[in-house]
Order: structure tokens, then sequence, then C-alpha cells
């Protein structure tokens, strides 16, 4: 009735095939794990091999994506929760400070007032709803950059923020912001910047201008 043969007992693999079979996959799973999974996923790269390979960037852009989610959320559920008596009392007896727009450092000159020289590099690039994106400058410790940035048609949350080999700060950090200049010193020697995000409805683009001590500028995707 069945066309398929029964193996024989010489065909079938041995328990001692069997057993080397499961620790060579045991041992491809882990070093998978740590060369791939952990620096693509979550930015946790021990080997140095997922940093060469430009996955551990990807890990950390969406470890960062992920904390902003959740950060995004629960501020929008303390919006909508109600104050309580004490708050609400505080909030009427107290008036609300005027907004400041943060900064890096102080002000960097336009480039009306510095000339067209001030900037090296100038970059756009549109958002879609809910996309983020990166732009590293390579510098040295100490080193200087300029910069200005604007977003036509909404506003973003941005990170400024710098990277290196076993190192990383965020300078500022910012929610629904239409603009920001200033200047950027490099904490350390490695990779410094922005990442932006928008939340909005809509399509975004932002207009990056940089200038002063910076050796390469890349947009990481």
């Amino acid at each position: 009735m069945y066309n398929t043969d029964i193996p024989s007992r010489a065909e079938l693999p041995s328990t001692r095939q069997l057993i080397r079979s499961t620790i060579i996959a045991a041992v491809s799973a882990v070093v998978l794990l740590y060369t791939v999974v952990l620096p693509s996923e979550y930015g946790v790269d021990p080997t140095g091999i997922g940093r060469a390979l430009g996955l551990t960037e990807m890990g950390e852009i969406k470890t960062r994506l992920a904390k902003e989610a959740a950060e995004d959320a629960a501020a929008t559920q303390d919006s909508h929760s109600p104050p309580t008596e004490s708050a609400a009392a505080s909030q009427a007896s107290t008036p609300a400070p005027a907004a400041s727009a943060p900064s890096v450092s102080q002000p960097a000159p336009s480039a009306d007032s510095a000339g067209d020289h001030a900037w090296r590099d100038e970059m756009t690039f549109t958002l879609t709803p809910g996309q983020g994106t990166e732009i590293k400058l390579k510098m040295k410790e100490g080193e200087k950059a300029l910069f200005s940035w604007t977003v036509q048609g909404g506003v973003v949350n941005f990170d400024t923020h710098g990277d290196a080999p076993g190192r990383s700060i965020s300078y500022e950090k910012g929610r629904g912001v239409g603009s920001d200049e200033g200047e950027l010193v490099a904490a350390f020697t490695g990779n410094h910047g922005w990442f932006w995000r928008n939340r909005g409805q809509a399509d975004v683009t932002v207009v990056l201008k940089t200038g002063g001590a910076y050796s390469d500028i890349k947009r990481v995707k």
C-alpha cells in the first residue's frame, strides 16, 4: 500500500551523530546571537563584529526608536490624566513660565551674519510619519562644529548625541521642535550628530547646515 521504504538501522543516525549535530547547532546559534542578533536588534556588540558589519548602528537606532516611542506613550498618557486637587491649585496659583528653545551651546552665527562660507555642508531630507534618521559628524575631542537645522511642514523630535566604542553621550533632546542652531563641541573623539523622528501625520522636510571642525559627515538610515 505504501511505496516509502523503511530505513534500516544502519541508515539511521547514531546517538553520537545526533549529539554532535545538536552541539554544532547550539554553538552556531550562540555565535549568531553575539555577532548578529544582539548588535542588530539591541545595539549590544561584545565582539566588535557587529560594528564592523554596520549592524550595531542599526540596533542603536532601533533601541532609540523604542525608547522614544515608550516616552511618547507615557507623555500622551500623562497629558490625558486629570490633575489632582493639589496640582490643579498649584497650576492656578503659579503662572506658567515662558517657553525657551533649547540649545547645545551658545547660538551659532546665522548664514546672513557669518557669510555663506560658514557652512561646509547642507543636507535636505524628507521624513514620512513615524520615520527617523540620523546624521553623524566625525570629530576629535574638543573640536567645534556649527549647525543650523529647520523643519518644513511640521515639527520633529530630536536627540543631539555622540558615540564611540565604549562611550556615548546625549547633549540635548527635544520634542515637537521646528528648528535649532548652535555649536556642537565633541566631548570625545568619535561620531557626533543628530537623530530626528517625525511624530506628525504628514511628511516633513529637514534642512541641515553644518560648518566648523569635523572630518566627515554621513547619513545613517
